[in-house]
């Protein structure tokens, strides 16, 4: 067959029928966006991805198509040019086979991640597809539910191995086996969200709702983030009454969480797994192959929309917080004083120190610069004959002769009060001669002689 013979042929017209044909175009630039493309070596850390969601395929009941769904969907998203990890946690290693990979007890595989002999990079395998790695499994991985009886953090063993991996894929499948053991409650706690694949049966349903009282469980005790991706219908034939009404009770129930996509029966699926290869890759054009690119599409759409409501919230705290904040309160500083100012604040503090009688020395300022000045005797004259208070006028000479008795007397009580300020702060002030003898006849008052009411 052309598919066999040619697979590199026909992975390069799968990526042109995923990019033209059925995935739409804001997919395929939200996965440009997100990634570049891949060598064939590793898986490279994107500088731009943000940290990897891990979709755990899991149900308790069996022959639901659970490794089925693990393989095309995982095939498909890589496909989609989206870097995808697969990891076979089930013993009877249905997936590693289904890509390709013969049973091999000496490969690393899934067991030695759980415990502990290697990590998960060093256990990674590498497909046919591009853009999608295997963590393939071994039945010696049936004896780990023995061995993680007594092991320290045993739930927690395949999210602390995924760890630092989630920073290089989108996409992280985890394909289940059918019981509710050790290593299926490892691949829940690992997991952000869980896809449920059953048939539309009645002994489906019952299985369901056994699972969903597992997921709830395991979210009150170990993983409290655990959500429900959605549910899909496998095998699902649209002829029969049955189908129809199990999937009617299921959107009753799951409303949105159950897939528009549903998996028809269809014999291309069952025989690609027998080739090592993928739907997408031995059949593209077959009903099995596109379904899972449906499916792959719409996990692509959600998986868009929860991404842009997270930026969105975040923004939307961060300024609800930054409104939040008080604003700052400027510190207070001191008034500042100009120079000129504080100058002339304490040539006037000087003043008031130096004249105890502020009246006097008003009287004296009242003198305008813009008059012509008095001779000096007549200056002194009018200055003698002011009346002072506390003090009883007199005549001039009488005055002038008190005020040269007192003279010594008003020296010796200025030598006790601070000096004067230069003259140069008194533009207005009377020459020196008339200020001192106003101030010795305000000093010494009880030099004058005393003067009789009558005169």
């Amino acid at each position: 067959m052309f598919h066999v013979e040619h697979p590199f042929a026909m992975r390069n017209h799968i990526s042109h029928l995923l990019l033209h044909k059925i995935l739409p175009l804001p997919a395929i630039r939200y996965c440009n966006r997100n990634l570049h493309r891949a060598n064939l070596g590793s898986a490279p850390a994107s500088p731009t991805n943000l940290m990897g969601r891990v979709i755990a395929v899991a149900n308790q009941k069996g022959g639901v198509g659970k490794t089925t769904t693990s393989i095309n969907l995982a095939s498909s998203l890589a496909a989609a040019e989206v870097n995808t990890l697969l990891v076979d946690c089930d013993p009877q290693s249905n997936t590693s086979s289904g890509l390709g990979f013969a049973r091999d007890p000496e490969r690393l595989s899934t067991y030695h991640v759980l415990m502990g002999a290697c990590g998960a990079e060093e256990a990674l395998q590498k497909p046919e597809l591009e853009q999608l790695w295997v963590i393939p499994a071994h039945k010696n991985l049936i004896g780990a539910n023995l061995e993680l009886v007594d092991a320290e953090r045993r739930e927690f063993r395949m999210r602390d191995a995924l760890a630092p991996l989630r920073d290089r894929f989108q996409f992280i499948v985890l394909d289940c086996p059918p019981a509710l053991d050790l290593l299926t409650l490892n691949a829940l706690v690992a997991a952000d969200s869980v896809l449920i694949p059953m048939q539309a049966e009645y002994f489906a349903l019952e299985g369901i709702s056994e699972l969903l009282d597992t997921v709830s469980r395991i979210r009150q005790s170990f993983n409290p983030l655990l959500d429900i991706e959605g549910v899909v219908l496998t095998m699902f034939d649209e002829r029969t009454n049955l189908a129809q009404q199990v999937a009617s009770e299921l959107r009753k129930y799951f409303g949105e969480k159950l897939f528009r996509t549903s998996i028809p029966r269809n014999i291309r699926l069952a025989e690609a797994p027998s080739h090592g290869k993928p739907a997408l890759v031995y059949d593209v054009r077959s009903r099995g192959a596109e379904s899972y690119i449906r499916l792959a599409k719409e996990i692509l759409h959600t998986e868009a929309a929860r991404r842009q409501h997270a930026e969105a919230a975040v923004q939307a705290t961060a300024a609800e917080q930054l409104e939040a904040a008080p604003d700052p309160v400027p510190a207070q500083t001191a008034p500042t004083v100009p120079p000129q100012a504080a100058l002339e604040a304490e040539t006037g503090a000087a003043q008031l120190a130096a004249d105890p009688q502020p009246g006097a020395v008003l009287s004296a300022h009242t003198v305008s610069e813009s008059e012509p000045q008095a001779p000096l005797a007549t200056q002194a004259t009018t200055a003698a004959d002011a009346p002072i208070a506390g003090a009883v006028p007199a005549p001039a000479a009488a005055g002038s002769e008190a005020a040269t008795e007192a003279r010594p007397e008003a020296a010796a009580a200025g030598a006790n009060q601070p000096a004067p300020s230069p003259p140069e702060a008194y533009p207005s002030l009377p020459p020196p001669e008339i200020a001192e003898a106003v101030m010795q006849a305000v000093q010494a008052p009880e030099a004058q002689p005393a003067v009789e009411q009558g005169d």
